[in-house]
């Protein structure tokens, strides 16, 4: 028996192998590559989330949405200069309005608005201060 022809398909079988084998390598390599340069950007990404939450606190509040009268930013900038709460006849005196029923109620009618956004704060019936 010959057994050439055998061994010939068997050696043209071991080069595929060996040829696939060796294709597979490079690939696996050029994956690992890959895969760690994922990671590692995974880890920057990881460390720039801690920092950046890190310094969240250090940051500026951003400043509220106030109602479209122009009396708000004035109301605030009162509060601002204020050393302690504030009443509604005090804040219209600041503002240079009419110390009249309607302008006082209307005043603290603003205010109990700034109250409800989270800007200030009522700390005993009709006293205001600015939110801490």
């Amino acid at each position: 028996m010959n057994l050439q022809p055998l061994l010939d398909v068997l050696g043209i079988q071991e080069d595929a192998a060996r040829a696939l084998a060796d294709d597979l390598r490079t690939r696996i390599d050029e994956l690992q590559a890959r895969l760690r340069e994922a990671e590692t950007h995974l880890e920057h990404l990881a460390i720039t989330r801690k920092t950046v939450t890190g310094l969240a606190d250090w940051l500026p509040a951003a400043p509220p949405d106030l109602p479209e009268h122009p009396d708000y930013p004035r109301i605030l900038a009162v509060f601002n200069d204020a050393t302690g709460p504030l009443r509604a006849r005090e804040v219209c005196e600041a503002l240079d309005h009419e110390l009249l029923p309607k302008n006082i109620e209307g005043t603290r009618a603003k205010l109990k608005r700034l109250v409800k956004l989270d800007i200030l704060t009522e700390v005993d019936a009709g006293s205001f201060t600015r939110k801490q």
